[in-house]
């Protein structure tokens, strides 16, 4: 009944082909969903990326967050969107990293914490904008949905599933407001993307953690 509820409490959200009632956007949020071998984004992912890079090129947003999990070395999600985005065309300059991106949570609680969003366009898969759109509404965000859904994947069953537990566990999560794992300074969107690239590495807690040092 929750998954149901959620659902239909977002579904006006998701914006199909017409995107007029996507105005004044303060940034296109791209959510992170795995690399191979540290080198290349996932076929979910690659999608994800080049919806976000085609809402971009029609002028939804002046600048996309790639957001995603580089909590270690040998785990950069954010540089391998970015340097994607790049090769299609993107300026670095619009685009800014988020390395704590560990989860859907708080990759949004930090759009808005940290990088100022007040109205954002969160790229997914269809399955994952439900819970994804939820959580921005609970944390006060004004957020659309555009689906990447470029193809059949093939773990979807797997997927849905887990997003089917994932939501119970982010409903009760929004009733409690954690902060994400990690904050750190305000990045003003209205200033370069090349900020959030890497420039020194610190050891935060059990994970090494990307802080950009101005």
């Amino acid at each position: 009944m929750l998954n149901i509820y959620i659902r239909m409490s977002t579904s006006k959200q998701i914006i199909k082909k017409d995107y007029s009632k996507l105005k004044n956007i303060d940034c296109i949020l791209v959510l992170g969903a795995g690399i191979i071998n540290n080198t290349r984004p996932t076929l979910m992912l690659k999608d994800r990326i080049e919806k976000g890079i085609e809402l971009y090129k029609k002028g939804i947003a002046p600048k996309i967050i790639m957001s995603g999990d580089h909590g270690r070395k040998n785990h950069d999600e954010v540089n391998i969107m970015k340097n994607y985005a790049i090769n299609k065309g993107v300026p670095s300059e619009d685009i800014f990293m988020d390395h704590a991106g560990f989860c859907s949570y708080d990759s949004i609680y930090r759009a808005k914490e940290v990088f100022g969003a007040k109205k954002i366009v969160i790229v997914s898969q269809k399955y994952h904008l439900y819970r994804s759109l939820y959580i921005a509404n609970k944390l006060g965000v004004e957020a659309y949905g555009v689906k990447a859904d470029a193809r059949i994947y093939a773990k979807i069953i797997y997927y849905e599933i887990r997003e089917f537990l994932a939501t119970y566990k982010n409903y009760f999560k929004c009733r409690k407001m954690p902060k994400p794992k990690f904050l750190g300074e305000k990045i003003s969107l209205n200033q370069s993307g090349d900020v959030t690239n890497d420039k020194k590495w610190i050891k935060s807690g059990c994970q090494i953690i990307n802080k950009v040092i101005k």
